[in-house]
């Protein structure tokens, strides 16, 4: 299966946190090892390179060398602009209230600054700099892959898809079937060719996401991992929210258009060959092979590509944690109300709600998705108990049983191509699901 390439999905990727009215100071994500020296009216910091990005009435600040990004209002994107212009802190205090008439505490707001990373010396001092997160294909260069942007690539994508379209209308004998994966008599051969060919296109698909992000100056990530009990490889491109929209939905989208790229391809290859010929049948095995995964983009509560990009176009900061937040909040609220409805007893206030908090736009699509977050899991862990654990689970007992001199060496080979290829990646579910939720614990408690 594959995963998407949105920003901030799981570990080190750096949600945004919003500051609202006159606050500007950002919510720290981290702090400093030795904190940072005293700050005074006279102080001046040097800033790192820093990307600045204007998001509706908000404004994106980061720094793409530790993935890190905060949303500022206005003022505090003005402060950054004019701490990083060598402005003291006491001017910079000035030129905002001589600006907007209110007053600022940019002390407090460098403190946070420098606990994001974002500062590099605070007056003589030099503030310690935690080590950027690795990227995947350190060499790969934004030079390298510009063309990944290029706005000719979506056409090109696109009349390659419309030529695929034309071949199926008029030969739609060549729309694969479940029957086109079982191409060979061998279940063994099957298993591992599918296996092969799956991960290859997995591959393909997330680099097709590192390498857009590149293109756009997004170190990017490849890691495994887990989307309720899919086995995903997911590809971290945080940074990304700095780029402009064309640039970011591009990123998101890459994947997708890399497998129907790849389906298209094969359609049109495959539609001179002669049916039940050997590169007939593994044509229609790989096109299958390479639009399996599509379906499973339009689950959007599991965080898939189609996700960030309903995120990125209703313009929330974190759909799926503010839409997880809310739900629960519903939950809560209605085991509440049936605790107390008898004694009279009122459920809660509407100051409970977390979305209460969010800006109008926000608020009602975190509070829709929340019906398709727990709506999409609930039937998602249904299919998973009801039928992929039992078929799971009988494939397993039926390989273990087909081991023995008794049963040839076709068989045992065909028992042991189910233990190694199925067994191995629900083992391997189990590895990646324990790594990454004792690394979500361990950021938790720093």
């Amino acid at each position: 299966m594959t995963d998407t390439a949105g920003p901030a999905a799981d570990a080190s990727e750096a949600g945004t946190s919003t500051s609202t009215g006159t606050d500007i100071a950002a919510a720290a994500v981290g702090t400093a090892a030795d904190g940072p020296p005293r700050i005074t009216p006279t102080t001046r910091v040097l800033l790192h390179d820093l990307a600045v990005r204007r998001d509706r009435d908000e404004w994106i600040v980061g720094r793409m060398a530790t993935r890190t990004f905060v949303a500022l209002p206005a003022a505090g994107a003005r402060a950054v602009e004019l701490l990083g212009a060598g402005l003291s802190v006491g001017r910079t205090e000035e030129s905002l209230r001589a600006e907007t008439g209110e007053e600022f505490d940019i002390a407090d707001f460098v403190g946070d600054l420098a606990a994001l990373g974002f500062v590099a010396r605070i007056g003589d001092h030099a503030v310690p700099d935690a080590e950027p997160p690795r990227a995947s294909l350190p060499w790969l260069r934004p030079r390298h892959v510009r063309l990944a942007l290029h706005p000719v690539l979506p056409l090109l994508v696109g009349a390659l898809l419309a030529a695929a379209v034309v071949v199926l209308v008029r030969r739609p004998d060549l729309l694969p079937g479940y029957r086109d994966l079982l191409w060979s008599r061998h279940g063994s051969v099957v298993l591992l060719s599918g296996a092969a060919a799956g991960w290859t296109l997995l591959l393909a698909h997330e680099l097709a996401h590192l390498v857009t992000a590149r293109a756009a100056g997004v170190p990017g990530k490849m890691r495994l991992g887990t989307r309720l009990q899919f086995l995903v490889m997911q590809t971290d491109i945080s940074g990304i929210e700095l780029a402009p929209r064309r640039h970011r939905l591009t990123a998101y989208l890459a994947g997708i258009a890399l497998n129907l790229s790849v389906a298209s391809s094969l359609v049109l290859a495959l539609a001179p060959t002669e049916p039940g010929t050997t590169a007939h049948r593994l044509l229609a095995a790989a096109l299958l092979l390479a639009l399996l995964p599509l379906p499973f983009q339009c689950m959007v509560f599991t965080r898939t590509d189609l996700y960030f990009v309903l995120q990125d176009l209703t313009g929330c900061r974190d759909l799926y944690g503010d839409g997880l937040a809310y739900a629960r909040y519903r939950a809560r609220r209605s085991v509440r109300t049936v605790r107390t409805a008898r004694r009279g007893v009122r459920a809660g206030d509407r100051d409970d709600d977390p979305s209460a908090r969010l800006p109008a736009h926000e608020r009602r699509a975190v509070r829709l998705y929340s019906v398709v977050l727990v709506v999409g899991t609930a039937a998602c862990l249904t299919f998973m108990a009801a039928v992929t654990l039992p078929v799971d689970i009988t494939l397993l007992v039926r390989a273990v049983r087909g081991l023995g001199p008794g049963h040839g060496l076709a068989g045992n080979a065909d028992a042991v191509t189910v233990l190694v290829v199925l067994g191995g990646v629900n083992v391997l579910w189990l590895v990646t699901w324990w790594r990454n939720r004792r690394s979500r614990r361990s950021a938790g408690a720093t």
